[in-house]
């Protein structure tokens, strides 16, 4: 009798461990998105929650959707270096615009004469 009840109490804990570890698992991109501050931590989230229904089919997907994400770069898909692409784009807008008026200049010169 003792051992049927011990029987019964550790198969509600491992149960109950299961269902922690499923749960504890499936949140596992969130925590990263939140960690990353990452722009959609929310939709990660409640598709972390639907992977639990799906048996876990989508939670690959968030991983990699989590993992893309880093503060400094974005998703990482430039060369890294944005500010001084920026300066550069803003030097030569700079340019532009400088010979733009010097030719705008002239054009009124000509017409003048």
């Amino acid at each position: 009798m003792f051992l049927d009840y011990f029987a019964l109490i550790v198969m509600i804990v491992v149960f109950l461990i299961l269902v922690y570890a499923a749960i504890y698992i499936h949140d596992i991109p969130y925590e990263m998105a939140k960690k990353r501050n990452h722009p959609h931590q929310d939709a990660i989230h409640y598709g972390g929650w639907l992977s639990l229904f799906t048996l876990h089919a989508i939670w690959p997907f968030l991983w990699i959707w989590a993992t893309l994400y880093k503060p400094e770069t974005g998703y990482g898909f430039g060369s890294g270096d944005a500010p001084e692409n920026s300066e550069k784009l803003q030097n030569l807008i700079t340019d532009l615009q400088g010979r733009v008026s010097e030719l705008e200049s002239q054009q009124k010169d000509g017409k003048q004469s």
